[in-house]
């Protein structure tokens, strides 16, 4: 992560000058969870003739407090600081809890896609219109081509819950770099596929095989399938997971114990599109939903490509 390392700006020195420390998790209001984090919304005092926006705080939970979560927190920050793209969640601060705990403070988006593909499913709605679906692969293809291209940087962890919303789809801005690594400037993995994490079921074929070789190209399996779950409404292959009801997507995933084998023998493969029928404006999104999740990573498009492909004609 080394290249990640130079010093953080001055508007962030001076931003966390001014937040010696974040106040403790009952006086925030939760927002969600991750794997070994919470995240909270921190509302912050309004300063004469300034309002602050909100932040979204993340920080390592209580009983997991181990060395791991927390360098692997630090290295969040050290990376997000250095990411400047419009459609990359923006880094604030990097500071103390009131408990000791170290905290990343974020800017704070309205909702992620995960959580309105619940919604939906609640409201009975159906896919997402296929204008939203295209300006959230508009808008990611953008951050991955920055991340890929310029930050030699694989985000390894592309899903529903880690893309989010800001008002009604004006902006979709990429979020969670905890578990990205780097790569080399042909695009391939620089450091050992054992630091490779990912979440299984959103991950490409050949970064569950021992021997694949891991690319750029191990970001954009996810990325297509972000858009079928966008239209299936539904995290890859859990019509076969046997979930309890009182469970969101995330406590689904990331509860082994829940894993049929069945379910992990689809681990890595494209999903069925679901049977509801879908207008002619749907008709990108389902090219680039095959394009993007193509067996043979060769055969996947860059990110560039897709910015491309999704240019009218």
């Amino acid at each position: 992560m080394s290249a990640f390392k130079t010093p953080t700006n001055v508007k962030f020195r001076n931003i966390q000058d001014e937040v010696a420390v974040i106040p403790g998790s009952p006086l925030m209001t939760p927002l969600g969870r991750g794997t070994g984090v919470s995240v909270y919304r921190l509302k912050r005092s309004p300063r004469i003739g300034k309002i602050q926006s909100p932040w979204a705080v993340k920080k390592v939970l209580r009983n997991l407090e181990t060395k791991c979560y927390a360098d692997r927190l630090k290295e969040e920050a050290d990376i997000l600081k250095n990411l400047k793209h419009p459609n990359i969640v923006g880094f604030r601060a990097f500071v103390k809890a009131e408990d000791g705990r170290d905290c990343l403070a974020m800017e704070e988006c309205d909702t992620s896609i995960g959580d309105l593909i619940e919604q939906r499913l609640d409201d009975e709605l159906g896919p997402f219109p296929a204008n939203h679906i295209l300006k959230v692969a508009r808008h990611i293809s953008s951050a991955l081509d920055y991340l890929h291209t310029e930050c030699h940087l694989l985000h390894g962890d592309i899903k529903s819950m880690n893309i989010l919303v800001k008002g009604d789809f004006e902006v979709i801005k990429l979020c969670d770099f905890g578990v990205s690594v780097p790569l080399n400037a042909d695009g391939t993995l620089k450091e050992s596929r054992e630091n490779f994490i990912g979440t299984e079921c959103w991950s490409a074929p050949e970064a569950l095989s021992e021997d694949g070789i891991i690319t750029h190209k191990a970001d954009i399996f996810p990325f297509g399938l972000v858009l079928w779950e966008m239209i299936s409404l539904q995290i890859p292959h859990m019509d076969i997971l046997d979930c309890d009801e009182s469970m969101n997507i995330s406590d689904c995933t990331e509860s082994s114990s829940d894993m049929s084998s069945d379910f992990i023998s689809k681990f890595g493969t494209r999903p069925q599109l679901p049977d509801t029928a879908l207008g002619d404006e749907y008709k990108p999104v389902i090219d680039l939903f095959y394009m993007c999740t193509e067996e043979n990573p060769s055969q996947r498009p860059s990110a560039k490509q897709i910015i491309k492909f999704l240019e009218p004609a």
